[in-house]
């Protein structure tokens, strides 16, 4: 039995565990902060994807991860008993202007080509969607049927209660055993970076808050460069914002602030919804943007499963997955852009 140790319990760290853990082998995650303490502990659980188009690997690896995701969720959730609070919602996304009509329009063929059948990228008249809908300058959104939710917190939970059914721990401290992934967010990156002599990534500052609002039925939107996702326990979560400089990570301020206000004028079924929570975390964003995967370069038996930034949940299953195949079976299936190498080379 192949023995397992995971640095770190958020969402890349636990989605490992849980792939290594199915597949039979003995696994520890060890995290002194306790599972989700850092930005896998936010609000927000956009899984959206990318454009469909200027396809590259990156896009593709999010793509069968987002089609992988409800079936994989689906059996964390009976695993530990627990809702980890996913739905494929789809999302809604005004159209500015004549020009941004003809990009959705052509992105729509670029979907059917490129999403193999699975799912949609409609323009459609926004009075389809009643008062849940930002203003629209055409008067049409792109609805698109790939992009799904999750509650942060709630998916953490439905993962280390799924480990917990195969008797995998996950505790404060421990000694290493067996090969070592180490998925332990910003900071992590800061350590890598220090280890390897060059910066491979850093952390970057967000915020977002949480409405009371029930919506958990409706398709999330994307407007004014907000991230607007309704979850399944009556709420709604907006964000975020990025800081590349920051004093405190855990401190909202005046651009929560400002969040809380935009989503206001863009959503008048917000305006007077009460703002139950501000949060503020750091995410892990590698030099390089992708996921940052694979082998730890000069330390044999160690390896890095960080960098998911913005999309980290919902590129989680297949993350997960192929680290699996790696640790378990020696099958490399990573991406090259997903190298920690290519971080060195930038």
């Amino acid at each position: 039995m192949a023995e397992i140790t995971v640095y770190g319990a958020g969402i890349f760290g636990l989605s490992v565990a849980w792939a290594c853990a199915r597949r039979g082998a003995n696994v520890q995650v060890i995290d002194p902060f306790g599972a989700g303490a850092g930005s896998s502990g936010g609000l927000v659980g956009a899984l959206a994807p990318h454009v469909p188009e200027n396809w590259n690997d990156k896009k593709a690896f999010q793509l069968d991860s987002l089609l992988m995701a409800e079936d994989w969720w689906a059996d964390v959730a009976r695993a530990g008993e627990r809702d980890p609070g996913y739905l494929r919602s789809g999302r809604l996304q005004p159209i500015a202007d004549a020009r941004a009509l003809e990009l959705a329009h052509a992105r729509a063929a670029s979907a059917r080509a490129l999403w193999q059948g699975r799912a949609d990228w409609r323009v459609v008249p926004a009075s389809e969607f009643g008062d849940w809908v930002p203003a629209s300058p055409t008067g049409m959104v792109v609805h698109d049927t790939l992009t799904a939710r999750m509650f942060p917190r709630a998916a953490g939970a439905a993962l280390v209660a799924a480990l917990a059914s195969r008797g995998v721990p996950v505790v404060a401290k421990g000694d290493a055993k067996g090969q070592i992934v180490w998925a332990t967010g910003w900071r992590g990156l800061l350590d890598l970076s220090e280890h390897l002599g060059k910066t491979v990534g850093a952390g970057v500052k967000g915020q977002s808050a949480l409405f009371r609002h029930d919506a958990r039925d409706l398709p999330q939107l994307y407007a004014d460069s907000l991230h607007i996702v309704p979850h399944y326990d009556g709420t709604v979560a907006i964000g975020s914002t990025s800081e590349r400089d920051f004093d405190d990570p855990g401190t909202t301020d005046a651009q929560c602030d400002d969040l809380i206000a935009r989503v206001r004028s863009a959503l008048p079924v917000l305006r007077n919804a009460e703002v139950i929570e501000r949060w503020a975390g750091v995410r892990p964003r590698a030099r390089s943007r992708a996921p940052m995967l694979g082998p730890w370069p000069g330390r044999p038996g160690h390896f890095i499963a960080n960098g998911g930034f913005k999309i980290g949940f919902g590129m989680a299953p297949k993350v997960g997955e192929v680290m699996a195949d790696l640790l378990l079976d020696g099958r490399d299936g990573i991406p090259e852009g997903f190298r920690v190498e290519v971080s060195l080379r930038k």
